[in-house]
């Protein structure tokens, strides 16, 4: 197993290794439960990790979530004369779906 990278917090953690498998690479999320010891242990101890299961995948790995961390946003206007910007789907002013 190979250390990929840290994550801010357990969501983006599971987020970042639900994303890779998808992608089909096997990852794991550890030090899962080590923020409650934050504050006893250095804070770079405490934050998740991503590991790769299989060593071979990092370079494919690495730069799956650098294209991750770059998806562009769309942008539309809605029936209502709103513009929505980033990834939403529906108006957040009259809750019309975003057209296909």
């Amino acid at each position: 197993m190979l250390r990929l990278s840290q994550a801010p917090n357990i969501a983006i953690a599971a987020l970042w290794v639900d994303a890779l498998g998808q992608a089909g690479i096997q990852a794991v999320v550890q030090r899962y439960f080590l923020g409650a010891a934050a504050g006893q242990l250095p804070p770079d101890q405490c934050v998740p990790e991503i590991w790769l299961v299989h060593d071979h995948q990092e370079a494919e790995a690495r730069q799956f979530l650098r294209d991750l961390a770059r998806v562009p946003q769309r942008r539309w206007h809605c029936q209502c004369g709103e513009m929505v910007e980033g990834g939403f789907e529906q108006c957040w002013n009259c809750q019309r779906p975003m057209p296909s």
